[in-house]
């Protein structure tokens, strides 16, 4: 097996993602980034809302909605997701994070694994 480096794996991840949120969101980020820190796999992802929330977002209950909607979606993707990060890894997910601003469109997804990544990729 080749040896991939730690910024090889964060930019597999950041498509894997890309492709998760067209195939089951029905629409892509603007940008996507991806660190990974220790045990963790921190995603930010920019320009998540699609026009329809950006309008629905300039209420509370709007904003209030798209938060419960979205982390509804993910929470039904949550194995798949797991799945996604384990096979780039090599390593099983503890536990899933995540939250979305109304108020910038991004969006955050925090993996944690059940094993140090980083330094396994120092080694």
């Amino acid at each position: 097996m080749i040896e991939q480096t730690k910024g090889q794996i964060e930019s597999q991840i950041s498509e894997a993602i890309i492709k998760f949120e067209k195939e089951y969101m029905g629409r892509g980020p603007m940008e996507t980034k991806t660190y990974i820190i220790k045990d963790m796999i921190f995603i930010r992802l920019k320009g998540v809302l699609t026009p329809a929330e950006e309008q629905l977002a300039k209420t509370a209950d709007g904003s209030e909605l798209i938060k419960k909607t979205r982390i509804q979606l993910l929470e039904g993707a949550r194995l798949l997701l797991e799945n996604i990060i384990s096979g780039i890894t090599g390593y099983q997910v503890k536990s899933l994070h995540t939250d979305i601003s109304t108020k910038t469109g991004e969006r955050i997804i925090i993996f944690i694994l059940e094993q140090n990544l980083e330094e396994k990729l120092k080694n």
